[in-house]
């Protein structure tokens, strides 16, 4: 099938910076795009050929929308799998599958699937509501601290807690949770795997992430990772297992544990375009947005080996009232060598909400960690 430049059209579910970030490899293409988010003003909005506003968990809105498209993929997890099913049946291409949405949407099939296909991962437990976790403390089959999870809808740092003790317990929710063995860590890491339908595949650089422990929002993102090669090995051969074992076509972001024993571990998995990717644009020469068309479209995979070493800032809002978003010191670090901004195109800030990037890019890494703690003291984002 010819792509560019053709009646050819992308649907792609969701039209947040990832959706926008993608849309601009699109451009490139000459790709016909057209997305469906429920904000009106979402940053897609003003990029994509065609814009549809629309719940994105509907049956019918998805339903609908894939059917004007000729291969659909989408940038965040939330959406109606059963459509997607059903858009399958009618011989659409989706990307990745209804099948392997449904399994990641829910972080307790996550841990089975690991554990059924023997993909190494923390120890956990699948329980029903509060109840049940307070009923294995009693009977000392649990012990504090664990790892609390819900099991549907936890993104960007929400829906999990870790819990140290039986106070903490009145502060979860009732509802259907993994509670999972804390682990010591050594490293959080992140390795993002590429394969296309022809079974051509690819690793990025494996990355190390640094978390906010407040928010619990990737804080920064540190390319390569300084970890021994038989380390990287292992990490690259995990993710490339369970790649195959999902039969996954597109992106897909694994986050790592690598704990204080250098035992690797997964901790959890995304589908799609990632936020520890986001440097591959400057860093790479291939960005993550262009490799995940070119696996979706089955086109050949680009080179992912590093141009640069670089270090990805997350810019997330300050502010705990909602305002309009304003960027301050925005000129001031402009004026460092090597960093690239990305403005995501919200109008409203909100605490923690993400707003954009910063890359930092330089010939020495250790250069690029100390501008990027630099910056991280000089830009702000809040409201006006």
């Amino acid at each position: 099938m010819q792509y560019f430049s053709t009646n050819f059209k992308l649907g792609i579910l969701g039209g947040g910076q990832l959706g926008k970030m993608l849309l601009s490899e699109c451009a490139k293409f000459d790709i016909y795009c057209i997305v469906l988010d429920p904000n009106k003003n979402a940053p897609c909005s003003s990029l994509a050929t065609e814009f549809i506003v629309g719940d994105l968990m509907d049956y019918d809105t998805v339903l609908n929308f894939g059917k004007k498209a000729d291969i659909i993929t989408i940038e965040i997890e939330n959406v109606n799998a059963d459509a997607l099913e059903k858009l399958e049946s009618l011989g659409k291409k989706v990307y990745p599958s209804s099948s392997n949405i449904k399994t990641i949407q829910n972080k307790g099939l996550q841990k089975v699937f690991y554990k059924k296909n023997n993909l190494p991962t923390s120890n956990f437990k699948i329980h029903g509501n509060l109840k049940s976790i307070k009923t294995d403390l009693s009977e000392n089959k649990l012990t504090f601290p664990f790892v609390w999870k819900s099991t549907k809808f936890g993104y960007d740092g929400k829906g999990v807690k870790i819990v140290e003790n039986k106070n903490q317990l009145n502060e979860l929710p009732n509802l259907e949770c993994i509670v999972e063995e804390k682990i010591k860590i050594k490293k959080e890491l992140s390795v993002i795997v590429s394969r296309n339908k022809s079974n051509q595949e690819s690793t990025y650089p494996i990355v190390e992430m640094e978390f906010n422990q407040e928010s619990n929002l990737v804080e920064r993102v540190i390319c390569p990772a300084s970890i021994p090669l038989s380390i990287e090995e292992t990490a690259i051969q995990i993710a490339l297992n369970l790649s195959r074992c999902l039969n996954h076509i597109g992106l897909l972001a694994i986050e790592m544990f690598l704990t204080q024993e250098d035992e690797v571990l997964i901790n959890e998995i995304a589908p799609r375009p990632h936020n520890s990717g986001h440097h591959t644009i400057e860093c790479c020469h291939t960005s993550q947005f262009e490799q995940h068309l070119r696996s979706i479209l089955n086109l050949p995979l680009g080179d992912t080996s590093i141009k640069i070493p670089g270090i990805m800032l997350n810019l997330v809002g300050e502010n705990k009232v909602e305002g309009d978003v304003l960027y301050e010191n925005m000129e001031k670090i402009m004026n460092f060598k090597g960093v690239t901004p990305h403005i995501y195109g919200k109008r409203k800030s909100r605490l923690n909400r993400k707003m954009g990037h910063i890359t930092i890019v330089n010939q020495n890494l250790n250069d690029a960690i100390e501008m990027s703690k630099e910056i991280k003291k000089i830009i702000k984002v809040t409201a006006k």
